[in-house]
């Protein structure tokens, strides 16, 4: 291991995240230790063009056959990271194509190895599959970093820290104990459907990819025979933590079929926001605030419904001065550290692994020769 990743102080890790929305890629700095937050550096976006997007829809779901969508993880995510300089680390999330962690595993496309070599610099990747291999859900992974962001922030009580992304990831997390795989520190867990309904829908019916601002969903009414449907759904009966696949409550786009578009999108919404109160009511303790990050925080529909349904402040993660936008990203450069120094990733109150657990594959720029001769998807 290179002195810059072995010594114990802070180092420079840029980290990404492709998330199941299909938007695009996220990168962002940050100077870290592995345990503390010390400094958020600079951050990037890189849209998917309609045909990438296209491409990466195709693959979901597929345990194989990915190699074009892989390709243009990779491509797309090194042509981003040349452009941010300074990195000692890249925590490398790839593409989530299919999560089933009672059954098959979980498959994230990307070969770190290859980005390793376009860009010169050690690369952290395959972030899930030893959590998975444990007998873990392999999901959500941001946990340990939210603990760091509150224990950033100096806060004295517990908080919620909310990801609206493809899927709903709810973060509780206590600052008073200092170790965040320790007991009591961290509980997360899937919520259920958050975006990728919505934006399935406005893909399928208007060509759009998302309900800008919930524009949609504010002139519709949500239908309460779906929403008590989804509320009896033995989901909300297993106890966290758990995690979800994009596409596990697919029947929702089935049932609001016959509802106008308007309609369709406030149902939705709203089923979203049910999901999450019913996830709220499963925490340790009523959080302080529940901070809320991802896409889902632009929509002022689906937040004055999270507003009306949960029992505390809902604000916009921004209000702490955190980025939204970039928390994912951030949160994986954050693990790359940790995953580098032998650190666990995740824990029973996490992922429902057995023991705190490491987990990511060191590549260093060398190993691309392997890599190209391995013919793999990665």
């Amino acid at each position: 291991m290179s002195p810059e990743l072995s010594k114990s102080g802070p180092i420079w890790s840029l980290g990404t995240m492709s998330g199941t929305s299909l938007d695009g890629v996220d990168a962002a700095m940050l100077l870290t230790d592995g345990n503390e937050i010390l400094a958020f550096g600079q951050s990037d976006y890189r849209p998917y063009s309609d045909e990438e997007r296209g491409v990466l829809r195709a693959a979901m779901g597929r345990w194989d056959g990915t190699e074009e969508a892989a390709a243009i993880v990779v491509a797309a995510h090194g042509a981003l990271l040349g452009g941010i300089v300074g990195a000692d680390l890249i925590g490398f999330h790839g593409q989530t194509v299919a999560h089933d962690p009672g059954g098959r595993g979980t498959r994230q496309i990307g070969d770190g190895r290859l980005l390793a070599h376009m860009l010169d610099c050690p690369v952290v990747w395959d972030f899930r599959t030893a959590d998975v291999e444990s007998g873990g859900q392999g999901a959500p992974l941001a946990p340990f970093f939210h603990h760091a962001c509150a224990r950033w922030m100096e806060a004295d009580e517990p908080l919620a820290f909310l990801n609206l992304g493809g899927v709903g990831n709810l973060s509780w997390v206590d600052p008073g104990v200092e170790i965040p795989s320790d007991p009591g520190a961290c509980l997360a867990f899937d919520t259920g459907p958050a975006n990728a309904p919505i934006n399935d829908l406005m893909h399928a019916r208007l060509g759009r990819e998302m309900d800008e601002g919930g524009a949609l969903a504010a002139r519709g009414r949500a239908d309460g025979r779906i929403l008590d449907r989804l509320s009896a759904h033995d989901w909300f009966d297993r106890l966290p933590p758990k995690s979800l696949d994009r596409d596990d409550f697919a029947w929702l786009l089935e049932g609001v079929a016959d509802l106008g578009d308007a309609d369709a999108a406030a149902t939705l919404t709203e089923a979203a926001a049910l999901c999450v109160a019913r996830g709220l009511a499963q925490c340790p303790s009523v959080p302080a605030r529940m901070l809320v990050s991802g896409g889902g925080r632009s929509n002022p529909v689906m937040m004055a419904a999270l507003s009306e349904r949960c029992d505390c402040e809902v604000v916009p993660i921004e209000t702490v001065g955190l980025d939204g936008d970039m928390l994912e990203a951030q949160a994986f450069a954050y693990l790359a550290v940790r995953s580098a120094r032998g650190w666990p990733l995740s824990a029973p109150g996490t992922t429902g692994v057995a023991t705190p657990t490491c987990g990511g594959r060191l590549s260093r720029p060398e190993e691309a020769v392997e890599a190209l001769s391995s013919g793999g998807e990665g």
